[in-house]
């Protein structure tokens, strides 16, 4: 599953409603299971009939937060990136590696960047996140799969707003789950990934 662009859209049929995901990874390695992982949810939400785009976060280099940085220079331009591809999406497929039993410094960084206020929005109007619906997911080397650190993230777009989905899936033992064209080994496994982008698709055409 060889993917060479920064920001890609699968385009399905186009509809009136077709509702726009963004899928990323809240790692930067290259072969990270996490990217793995949520290109196949990715291809699930396409086939249900979503436009999706895949970000690699490592193709848009952030600086550390910093609120004097940020009133000098306003927000970087990857972040003014990252932050208007969350605007002009719906959904959001999110796969979270676990660090030390929390998610990434890269994917909070991110979210923070996101949610600076652009100069004429108010402080905490949180346009990238209010009315979002996420689902999210995790693959990691460990016996559970991520799970600690998707609780730490759900909390964190549960308070800005984000509608997070109930259904996730941690895959625990990454190292052996994936297939060198980076599919899971596990039919089932993979299917229930797919499901999960499916799953976001059939609900935001609902909202629609």
């Amino acid at each position: 599953m060889q993917l060479n662009r920064l920001i890609f859209p699968i385009q399905p049929r186009i509809m009136a409603s077709t509702p726009k995901i963004l899928a990323f990874a809240g790692s930067t390695r290259i072969e990270s299971y996490n990217k793995k992982l949520v290109k196949i949810a990715a291809a699930g939400a396409k086939a249900a009939g979503a436009e999706v785009t895949y970000l690699d976060l490592r193709d848009l280099p952030l600086p550390l937060y910093d609120e004097d940085l940020e009133a000098q220079e306003g927000l970087p331009a990857n972040a003014r990136t990252f932050k208007d591809l969350m605007i002009s999406h719906q959904g959001l497929l999110i796969a979270s590696p676990e660090y030390n039993s929390s998610l990434t410094a890269v994917l909070k960084n991110a979210i923070d960047w996101a949610s600076r206020p652009y100069p004429n929005e108010a402080p905490l109007a949180l346009t990238a996140f209010v009315g979002k619906v996420a689902t999210i997911m995790s693959a990691s080397p460990g016996a559970l799969g991520g799970l600690r650190g998707l609780v730490h993230l759900r909390a964190i777009l549960g308070n800005i707003k984000v509608l997070v989905l109930p259904d996730q899936i941690a895959v625990s033992k990454a190292y052996e789950a994936f297939n060198a064209d980076g599919t899971l080994k596990d039919p089932k496994q993979q299917q229930s990934i797919e499901k999960l982008g499916d799953g976001l698709t059939k609900i935001l055409l609902k909202l629609n």
